[in-house]
Formats: C-alpha cells, structure tokens, sequence
C-alpha cells in the first residue's frame, strides 16, 4: 500500500507517495503527465525488494501550480526532486524518469551528483539544438493555447491525428486524455506546455559527459513516438560514459509504455548502483 504525502518546494505543494522497503528509487514522469505513468502503475520494483518515491511534479495531477507562470525551469524541477528526497531522508537514489522527467533527472545528476546513483532516462526529446528546439517550441505552444482554450479536447484537437501505424496513434490519443483527465488545474499545465520547453535542462549533451554513474537510456522507435527521436536517445547513450542503450524491437509495442519491462531495467540500474 503506498503512502501518500505532500511536501513544500518553492511555493509549490507537491502531492507524492512512497511505498516498499530497499534500496530507493525516485520516478519522474513527463510533461502532462502524473506520477503513475512512469512504470504505468506496475508494482514489480516495491515487489522486489525497492523503496519507490514518487510525486506529481508541480501544477501537473494533485500538485499546486507554481507561484507564476515561467516557474517552470527545470532547475525549479530539480529542485523540487531533491525536496523530495529530502523529505523522505533520502541521500542518494537511483532516478528514473521519462521525457521532461529524464531532462530534470540529468540536471539533478549535473548539479547535484552525490544524490544520484543511477539513472534511467526514457525518451529523452531535448537536443538543445536551436533550431531543432524552435520547432519543438511552436508545437507546445500550439498545445498550450488548445488546452487553455478548449480543456482536454481543445489540446487533442491540437495534437492532431498521430503518426504511425494506427495501433500505436490509437493508443496515443486514448493516453493522452486519460493523462490529462487526472489534472487537477488545467490553467496552470497550460502555463507549464509553454514554460517548460523553454527551460534548458543542460547547455549541451556533451555535458552528459560528467554524469558517470550506472545509465540506462530508452528510446522508443520513431514510428511509434516520433516526438521522442530514437535517435536523439542514442545520441544520450553515446554521451552519458557508462550508458546501456535500449531500444523497440520493430513493430512491437515501445519498452517505454510497458511498465513490467521499465521496472526490470530500473532494477537492473539499482543492483549496478551499490545501493542497498
């Protein structure tokens, strides 16, 4: 049974939870979603012997807005990451987290190494390539403006008919509204689709360079998930030292949206970590 709580990081409530005993590791999810879609609710790490920490990260599920509406750097976020553990007396954890969570598990692990053992970044979509993050831009205000204006359906409206095979769009479009519906404030997610891409999470992927500790990269195939570049993922892998790459085999599901599969692959990090 996990245990539910709330902590207080820069102005914001963060609504989070614990649950099992062991070595911890804290999960971190993307931009518009909560904290039950890392490992899309699979309890395979607290039944294996892991303490697993997680929190809605601010204005997305039951956390609070942040105090103004560019108070979404991910050096806020990591901040809010390391409030966490400090709540729960945790010194150092293996991290996990997918798209803006892996951005703000590997500013945390740039500006704060000693807390982190490992990590596991999954689907990573900054380049922080200019032009490349322009584009990416213009699509997340799109978003923002559609969910700020039209609720759940005007931000779908927005996303538009997904690529790929029609398998893979169906169930982007069904996740999409189920992630938004477990929102608590609307208005302030619109602030963070805006505020969030703009934040540079590092300078460059040559930064990744300092983070040495165990890694785990996934990268979901393009005609799946083309938001999340399979590419850009490798590249991550190449740049972070002692990184294991994972990708999808072709035509199958993305190891991303398989929660078993992520909880063995953090687990995997965890042992390769020496915690516990």
């Amino acid at each position: 049974m996990a245990a539910d709580f709330t902590i207080q990081s820069g102005g914001v409530t963060l609504a989070a939870d614990e649950s099992g005993d062991g070595p911890p590791v804290l999960l971190l999810h993307g931009l518009t979603a909560t904290r039950r879609y890392v490992v899309m609710g699979s309890k395979v790490l607290e039944r294996s012997g892991h303490r697993v920490i997680k929190y809605d990260a601010r204005a997305h599920g039951h956390s609070s807005p942040a105090p103004s509406p560019d108070a979404y750097t991910y050096d806020l976020l990591a901040d809010d990451a390391i409030a966490v553990l400090d709540a729960r007396g945790v010194e150092r954890a293996v991290f996990a987290g997918a798209s803006m969570g892996a951005h703000t598990l590997l500013n945390v692990a740039l500006r704060h190494p000693e807390r982190v053992a490992g990590v596991v970044v999954i689907t990573p979509a900054y380049s922080a390539d200019p032009v490349g993050e322009e584009e990416r831009l213009e699509r997340w205000d799109r978003l923002s403006e559609g969910l700020r204006t039209g609720g759940v359906e005007g931000f779908v409206e927005a996303l538009g008919a997904p690529q790929g095979p029609p398998e893979f769009a169906d169930t982007v479009l069904k996740v999409a509204r189920q992630r938004l519906s477990e929102q608590d404030h609307l208005n302030a997610l619109a602030d963070a689709l805006s505020a969030v891409p703009r934040s540079r999470p590092f300078a460059s992927l040559e930064d990744l360079r300092a983070v040495t500790v165990p890694a785990v990269v996934v990268a979901s195939n393009d005609d799946a998930d083309p938001e999340h570049p399979e590419e850009l993922g490798t590249a991550y892998a190449q740049a972070l030292p002692n990184a294991r790459l994972i990708t999808d085999a072709p035509g199958k599901s993305p190891v991303a949206w398989q929660g078993s599969q992520l909880s063995q692959i953090i687990a995997e990090v965890v042992a390769n970590s020496g915690l516990g």
